[in-house]
């Protein structure tokens, strides 16, 4: 167990460095471009740009300037955004990663019971009245595009019902310090949570209804009931915890994008700065020491999630151990 782990780690340092010196080479070393001219900005002074070139190593080969770029982003820290007059690029990053972390591991929390909740209850009933309903709304959900809800949540919420008793505790746009105010962080984030979830309900919920019926057709089900076991262990001992392969490989890839930038929509519609929306203002202006920081941090959860998603697979399936 040991042993794969320390090579699981090996293989996510040298993923890491794959993905930056890619990264690095296509937006500094593009044939035909001058990546300090780019760093500069629009209308920038020929001394600028001859001081970055300089700075960066850009006049030197291109090993020495991917070291060049990623000392200054891992070690000293000190990668600058001249687009934005000076900025320091990994202090944003490390300001807008606690608010994409609240919103995700949120929502995260509520697909992964809904989802559950929602698949199994409609395997339970498989052909009914229920597992249809069940069905439909999953569907409704995934068909409902992000923006699109976020709205509808914001027109109720925030304006027609927000006099309401319904809800008058809701506040305004925005985010709050979960260390400053706990109770403000989660008033603000509960129903961007549910926004960003209903979507991963639909899709986890189908999932795992389709993958129980499968299970429940399989020759250890049928020995397992054989055996006299209830219905309720066979369903948690044997069907769902061979079922949740899929899920946990499906929750491992969302999970990782998600933190690192894609639920963007999400961001703009309720005012969250998050690294979504910090990489977008960044495209916009094609600042790209801040594109390549925000590139590596979402590189570095889809990589460190899906580690830990191998590992869990062990525990969720024994036949994962014999393998």
């Amino acid at each position: 167990m040991l042993t794969a782990i320390i090579q699981r780690l090996a293989q996510m340092v040298f993923v890491m460095f794959g993905i930056s010196a890619l990264v690095f080479l296509i937006f500094f070393a593009t044939p035909g471009a001058d990546p300090a001219a780019r760093i500069a900005g629009r209308n920038a002074a020929q001394e600028t740009v001859e001081a970055i070139r300089h700075d960066f190593g850009f006049d030197r080969p291109l090993p020495v300037q991917y070291g060049i770029m990623m000392k200054r982003l891992f070690i000293s820290r000190d990668l600058t955004s001249f687009v934005n007059r000076g900025l320091q690029v990994v202090p944003q990053v490390l300001a807008a990663a606690p608010i994409t972390l609240s919103l995700v591991c949120g929502a995260a929390v509520l697909w992964v019971v809904g989802g559950i909740a929602v698949g199994v209850l409609a395997a339970l009933t498989r052909d009914t009245i229920i597992d249809k309903a069940l069905m439909m709304l999953a569907l409704i959900g995934v068909s409902m595009p992000v923006f699109w809800f976020g709205e509808m949540m914001n027109l109720v919420s925030q304006s027609r019902f927000h006099d309401t008793w319904l809800f008058s505790w809701v506040p305004g746009l925005g985010y709050k310090s979960l260390w400053t105010d706990p109770w403000g962080w989660f008033k603000t984030l509960v129903i961007p949570w549910f926004t960003l979830a209903a979507l991963y309900i639909g899709i986890y919920g189908r999932v795992l209804r389709a993958n129980l019926v499968e299970a429940y057709q399989e020759d250890f089900i049928r020995t397992a009931r054989a055996k006299g076991l209830s219905p309720a262990r066979v369903m948690v001992r044997h069907a769902l915890r061979v079922s949740l392969i899929p899920f946990v490989t499906m929750f491992g890839l969302d999970f990782g994008v998600l933190v690192g930038g894609a639920a963007l929509l999400t961001e703009v519609v309720f005012g969250l700065n998050g690294v979504g929306r910090l990489t977008y203002q960044a495209l916009l202006s094609l600042d790209l020491p801040m594109i390549l920081a925000t590139v590596m941090y979402a590189s570095f959860f889809v990589v460190v999630t899906n580690a830990l998603v191998d590992m869990l697979y062990v525990l969720i399936d024994p036949r994962v151990r014999k393998s």
